[in-house]
């Protein structure tokens, strides 16, 4: 029987969404093992002079618990 927890994060880039995402996961499993899936939650961008500067995405990872 496996066991498994989601935690929320938040995570950004100045390229794109899809950078963001790949980004939070990246981090996120560096400190969280077991890492099976993960699902955006949210997306924001930040505008400074009416450009996008900044894209971020709230997700939830899903990892299984030891």
């Amino acid at each position: 029987m496996s066991v498994a927890k989601v935690a929320e994060i938040i995570a950004s880039s100045e390229i794109s969404f899809e950078d963001a995402v790949k980004q939070g996961v990246a981090r996120a499993s560096q400190t969280i093992q077991g890492i099976t899936g993960a699902w955006v939650e949210s997306q924001k961008v930040t505008v400074s002079d009416g450009k996008i500067n900044n894209y971020r995405v709230a997700m939830k990872i899903t990892f299984i618990l030891n």
